[in-house]
């Protein structure tokens, strides 16, 4: 059994996460500000379909990328380097938010739901969400979007409508948030898209001390001001 929360912020020891499925740990709330910065600083993220009350989570093993760990395939970065694009941080947040939610392919649910876009909105407006983006053309081709807490940096989702658009943006923010000092980004769950760009599985209180840590440090204030183009040849 899972606990359902209450009006206070007050999450369930992380031990108490469920093995199966991995990393169920909560259900209710709700997506206040306050709740998702609580939940983030504990190692905690929610996740659910619309037609599901509010879950949370924090698996172990947990999936990260070292920033400077990188890896950029041969391939991709001949991309980065001579296409014709220009990324942005935190210029069409909303948008960007909406790339994320719209139907892929066969597939035509969605986890993000309004509440969703409302809370991490609030998190926009309050200098915490980011969104990196690809423009093409004059048109946003792609992007994504997360949060950060001191220097920790929590993806979220991402969501292309050109060939590498997604790719480009998130090569632009991981180098950027390693001049920053960023020690650790969270990508949740293990998937092989992340794997390919060098990102790993630890265990999860290798990630939370980690976490503890790095949340400590100073907060690189939103809006974030970045804009880089590639070169076209």
């Amino acid at each position: 059994m899972i606990a359902w929360l209450d009006a206070s912020l007050r999450f369930p020891p992380l031990a108490h996460a469920l093995a199966e499925p991995n990393g169920l740990l909560a259900a209710g709330g709700d997506l206040s500000a306050a709740r998702l910065l609580a939940a983030y600083r504990a190692g905690i993220f929610p996740w659910y379909m619309p037609d599901e009350p509010i879950l949370w989570w924090s698996p172990d093993p947990r999936m990260v990328l070292d920033p400077d760990a990188l890896h950029v395939g041969r391939s991709l970065a001949k991309v980065i380097r001579h296409r014709d694009y220009e990324v942005r941080f935190d210029t069409a947040f909303d948008a960007v938010m909406a790339g994320c939610a719209a139907p892929r392919g066969a597939d035509h649910g969605t986890w993000i739901s309004d509440a969703i876009l409302s809370g991490y909105g609030e998190l926009h407006r309050l200098g915490v969400a980011h969104s990196a983006e690809c423009w093409i053309d004059g048109e946003l081709a792609g992007g994504l979007y997360g949060v950060a807490i001191g220097r920790m940096f929590y993806g979220e989702s991402m969501f292309a409508r050109a060939p590498d658009a997604s790719k480009i943006a998130f090569v632009h923010l991981v180098r950027w948030l390693q001049r920053q000092g960023f020690g650790l980004i969270d990508c949740q769950m293990r998937t092989e898209h992340l794997a390919r760009f060098g990102a790993h599985e630890i265990p999860r209180s290798e990630f939370l001390a980690r976490l503890e840590k790095l949340t400590a440090q100073p907060d690189v204030p939103g809006p974030w001001l970045y804009r880089a183009q590639g070169e076209p040849r």
